[in-house]
């Protein structure tokens, strides 16, 4: 195994361009992969995070690339990387490694406009930095094809199931030409990555250079036991950053996507440098909070599990696990984000009670107890109210109002509410003291046989002389009707002062020459 780069076959240029990095010596990775490579072998690497890999595959890359020339929509060599920082993160070591090299780079991510793409892609690229979903957008749309791939790699293979994009990486293989070389890592091997390796991959050589899924001893791990309410957390995590004396910069794991956010700004407003890192976050906003937290303008970077792989931030002192991640695996990847190429760090992890189950997974994968530690300080006192964020605050106005009116027979009214209950007993009482004259009652509905209506005392239109009819009871006999039929009236009858229950009888044509019956409406007298 070489000491140095200059035994592993690289070109002059490569290895001046890493000198000036500042790296002189190649980790285990770089030190079995890159003579590999150079050889145009097909490579499946197993490696930690954080153990150099993307180095491993770009310097012979480089070298490779040094001779040829680019054609317009046909890149020679693929990166497929399952996130967009990860993507920024691989542009950034072709351009610090290739400084020396004439060579021509694209980044295909969600959040760059397709105009600026398409641009480079019409002069030609001879490298292709791209997550899945937009590189197969480009290519429905005809601004790439694969035909000229000579080199693919498929970083974070792992990671790539996890987010399903494995249907998409054999989507792009089988585009991709039969005569390729071939580079796959990953953290971990799982049985769909298997076959996806032996279906792309012809003997491939494998290269491990540390357990998967282990921890790198320069990590100092450390858990602490904290309530489970939010608040209670906060102010926990809170008091941990205060407390350690070496931390210079940190990131700091949630689960969720929505606590990123609340936690970033309840950072914010006790006073830290802290700023939010999620998928939700549009490209420029990402590329800025990390710039920042890249550049030390920031000192805290809250970050969900997209950020937990791939990130090249050597000099991160701390990471903090506000949630335990679910999956054991992540675990693993987050921590790495600190103790890298052989610095020190600390991981400490905030655990509450529901979290046992997924502490023991962790334990049992990495093969090794989390140390407990003991929280200084008064760090678990509830929040002081105006750390409450307006997400939290109408769960707790809704149970605030449950538990009142369980117990309002026991609870006082305020002064509002008791004299919108003087006002409404009062009503009733108002109603039925007031004098008869101001009382307007309505006109007795019921029929009698000294006020009959109108319309019930018309005569028959047919048969005046016929019989009122009535029912047949059981001796065979008429029975008579319950009201006595009336003789027929004289429809020429002059009605203008009839009354009808206390109401004029009155014709809309007036009150003079007779009128019909049927045409009589009612008037109130006043």
């Amino acid at each position: 195994m070489a000491d140095d780069f200059n035994g592993l076959g690289l070109s002059a240029k490569v290895v001046d361009a890493v000198a000036s990095a500042g790296y002189t010596k190649p980790t285990d990775i770089q030190a079995q992969a890159i003579p590999l490579i150079l050889e145009k072998k097909d490579i499946i690497g197993i490696a930690q995070t954080g153990t150099g890999k993307t180095a491993g595959f770009v310097l012979p890359m480089l070298t490779l690339l040094e001779s040829g020339r680019a054609r317009a929509r046909m890149p020679r060599t693929l990166i497929l990387e399952p996130t967009r920082e990860l993507a920024a993160q691989v542009s950034e070591n072709f351009e610090k490694y290739g400084k020396n090299n004439r060579l021509t780079m694209a980044l295909i991510i969600g959040g760059v406009s397709f105009e600026d793409q398409n641009k480079k892609l019409d002069r030609g690229v001879d490298v292709l930095i791209a997550t899945p979903g937009r590189l197969l957008d480009q290519i429905d749309r005809g601004k790439i094809m694969l035909n000229g791939v000579e080199i693919l790699v498929i970083d974070e293979a792992d990671r790539m199931l996890d987010m399903g994009f494995i249907d998409d990486i054999e989507k792009i293989c089988l585009r991709l030409p039969p005569r390729r070389q071939t580079l796959l890592f990953s953290a971990t091997m799982d049985a769909q990555i298997e076959r996806l390796t032996k279906k792309f991959l012809k003997d491939p050589v494998h290269v491990q250079v540390s357990r998967a899924a282990s921890t790198a001893d320069t990590i100092e791990q450390r858990s602490v036991k904290v309530s489970s309410s939010p608040e209670d957390k906060r102010a926990a995590l809170r008091a941990l950053i205060r407390a350690e004396d070496g931390l210079t910069n940190a990131i700091i794991f949630c689960n969720r996507k929505r606590d990123v956010a609340t936690l970033a700004r309840s950072l914010e407003r006790h006073g830290f440098s802290a700023g939010g890192l999620h998928g939700d976050m549009d490209q420029k906003s990402r590329t800025e909070t990390l710039d920042a937290f890249k550049n030390n303008r920031l000192t805290l970077l809250v970050a969900s599990d997209v950020a937990a792989r791939g990130l090249d931030i050597p000099a991160v002192s701390h990471v903090f696990n506000f949630d335990v991640p679910t999956h054991a695996e992540d675990y693993v990847h987050r921590i790495g984000r600190t103790g890298r190429a052989g610095r020190s760090g600390v991981s400490i992890t905030l655990r509450t009670p529901s979290d046992t189950k997924y502490i023991d997974a962790i334990t049992k994968l990495i093969g090794q107890d989390i140390p407990e530690a003991k929280l200084s300080g008064d760090a678990t006192v509830t929040a002081p109210a105006e750390d409450e964020t307006h997400a939290e605050r109408p769960a707790r106005a809704r149970r605030g109002a449950t538990r009142g009116r369980a117990g309002s027979s026991r609870s006082q009214n305020t002064p509002s509410e008791a004299a919108s209950r003087a006002r409404t007993e009062a009503a009733p009482r108002a109603r039925a003291e007031e004098p008869a004259r101001d009382r307007v009652e309505p006109a007795p509905r019921e029929r009698t046989e000294e006020a009959p209506r109108p319309r019930a005392e018309a005569a028959p239109r047919a048969r005046p002389e016929a019989a009122p009819r009535g029912r047949t009871g059981s001796s065979g006999e008429a029975r008579q009707p319950r009201r006595e039929s009336r003789p027929a009236r004289d429809e020429t009858q002059d009605w203008s002062d009839r009354k009808v229950d206390g109401i004029d009888a009155e014709s809309p044509f007036g009150s003079d020459g007779p009128i019909p019956a049927f045409l009589l409406r009612a008037t109130k007298v006043d």
